[in-house]
């Protein structure tokens, strides 16, 4: 027996096709399948940093440590701070997005005009805090000693507090020729020469008898192991190989190199998306000021590059959450 189909009625009647499923216009059902699917490619990334960080938690940089600088306040520890503002403007420039949305609702150009430029504003700053924020990452703040095994080393003082290399090492004469392809193999560039030499370090740690060195394992309450001064000077006798300042996708001064393989990675990533969703911005906002929307009858653009901005700010919380809180 052939079943039927009742089409009659509000309530029987079946879609039947059309371009607006479930009353959401074809541009924003793409949108939200967009969305759903970096949302995957997030939790990808993120699951992976997990992981990562399950495996070496005995030797993951803390994070007040890696995190505490803040602009103009040179020396001053201000952990997190810096990175708690930069989350705040990026949640407020959701918010006066959601405020352009709602004007667009209410056809009110001039509101979406300025809500939209309070967006872009908002995340041209995040951008350039994100970039400042690597900037110094990558230069790093005390230095270390790279040992053979691939470890760090970080000196600190008999208050515990970490000292940079620059305050206490010595300079021995000693002429060191960066190897270039002119005075060496052809094919091989050498990296820039860090500024001190394990000679160095070692003549400035012996000449200040405060000093010791912080492996980068840590203890069960979180704390990294401070070995005695005999066993400090062993240690960079017979395992310090060379110096490491700042971060990059090899080496890392605060620690295990996975932890900046994955904040360049997956924060780089992100800032990416918020790149592309102020030029974005830009180009509605420009759209707004020309009266395109107005003539459309409607803004619902706005709305669609809106769900677009929530999404990455999304984003963020989680990311921050992971590298910063956790």
């Amino acid at each position: 027996m052939e079943a039927t189909v009742d089409r009659t009625g509000t309530e029987g009647k079946t879609w039947g096709g059309g371009n607006q499923p479930l009353r959401v216009s074809y541009g924003k059902l793409m949108m939200w399948f967009f969305i759903l699917s970096d949302a995957l490619t997030f939790s990808g990334f993120l699951a992976a940093y997990g992981f990562a960080r399950y495996k070496f938690s005995n030797t993951w940089p803390i994070a007040d440590e890696v995190f505490n600088h803040f602009p103009f306040m040179h020396g001053v520890d201000a952990p997190m701070y810096y990175v708690a503002l930069m989350t705040f403007i990026l949640i407020f420039s959701s918010v006066t997005m959601v405020l352009a949305v709602d004007a667009g609702h209410q056809m009110k150009k001039s509101k979406v005009t300025l809500y939209l430029l309070l967006t872009i504003i908002g995340g041209l700053i995040f951008l350039g805090s994100q970039a400042w924020e690597w900037k110094n990452f990558i230069q790093g703040t005390y230095g270390a000693i790279e040992t053979k095994g691939g470890n760090v080393l970080q000196v600190v003082n008999s208050e515990g507090e970490q000292v940079a290399l620059g305050d206490f090492v010595v300079a021995v004469p000693k002429e060191r020729v960066m190897h270039e392809r002119s005075n060496g193999l052809w094919f091989v560039d050498e990296p820039t020469l860090p500024n001190y030499t394990m000679d160095d370090v070692m003549a400035g740690f012996i000449a200040n008898p405060e000093l010791q060195i912080r492996t980068q394992q840590l203890t069960e309450t979180g704390e990294k192991v401070i070995l005695p001064r005999a066993a400090s000077l062993a240690k960079l006798q017979n395992e310090g190989i060379g110096v490491i300042e700042g971060a990059n996708l090899k080496k890392n001064e605060y620690g295990n190199p996975l932890f900046a393989d994955f904040f360049f990675f997956i924060t780089g990533f992100h800032g990416f998306h918020v790149l592309t969703g102020v030029l974005i911005n830009i180009i509605i906002f420009f759209n707004v000021l020309i009266g395109t929307y107005e003539r459309r009858g409607n803004y619902e653009m706005v709305e669609k590059v809106g769900l677009y901005w929530h999404f990455v700010d999304l984003v963020w919380v989680f990311v921050f959450t992971f590298f910063y809180l956790v």
